[in-house]
């Protein structure tokens, strides 16, 4: 198994690298311009060039060139418009898949969001161009040939990890830490249990290495 983190220097992406490492999963941080590379490739990370504004034929040869057979999905505009959210966040996700299935990679995991198939929520949330991108970039995942999961994390913190969470009705809400988040995707990555499901998740009282059934 090799991982491509697509989004590997965003704060979920750059956590899950150390949650790979930890667990002895290989993996390339999917990473956007130079001076990203230089500094992870000087921590002794593998890492691969991958500009998601790019034609759907390069975003399919850096994926191929990656050597990965495993995608996970975890960049974002960051807020930045909603020109740009909808440039990366739907379609750059899109022809993530799109060349994930042309080159023959099946596993695909996508970080989404809690309430991202609740249109009665988008506008509250303050980041209604995100979740509307969210939800069509999960729909198109749905209706993929790819193994995919989907993981709706709540509110995001950057409070130290928990190690527990709740999989929970996706009409309740709450917050996770970005650490627990990516100890789920590391936990789900090589959960074969997890293909073609999805997960709202927040903080709870379950393990995280048990939660996902």
């Amino acid at each position: 198994m090799k991982v491509l983190i697509i989004g590997a220097h965003g704060k979920v992406g750059h956590l899950l690298t150390g949650e790979l490492q930890s667990n002895n999963i290989e993996f390339v941080a999917g990473l956007r311009n130079q001076e990203q590379i230089d500094a992870y490739q000087a921590n002794n990370m593998e890492t691969q060039f991958i500009d998601l504004n790019a034609s759907l034929d390069d975003i399919g040869n850096s994926i191929k060139e990656s050597g990965a057979d495993v995608i996970v999905f975890s960049a974002g505009a960051g807020g930045a418009g909603y020109d740009i959210t909808m440039e990366i966040d739907l379609d750059g996700a899109i022809k993530t898949m799109i060349a994930a299935e042309a080159i023959g990679i099946k596993r695909y995991v996508m970080v989404s969001s809690i309430f991202s198939d609740d249109r009665s929520k988008w506008e509250a949330s303050g980041i209604r161009p995100y979740m509307i991108a969210k939800h069509y970039a999960d729909e198109h995942l749905r209706g993929s040939n790819l193994d995919y999961t989907i993981i709706h994390p709540g509110t995001l913190t950057n409070d130290d990890s928990i190690g527990k969470i709740e999989v929970l009705d996706p009409e309740k809400g709450g917050s996770i830490p970005r650490i627990d988040v990516a100890k789920s995707i590391a936990t789900i990555i090589t959960n074969p249990n997890t293909i073609k499901k999805e997960y709202s998740i927040i903080s709870g009282d379950v393990d995280i290495d048990s939660a996902f059934k």
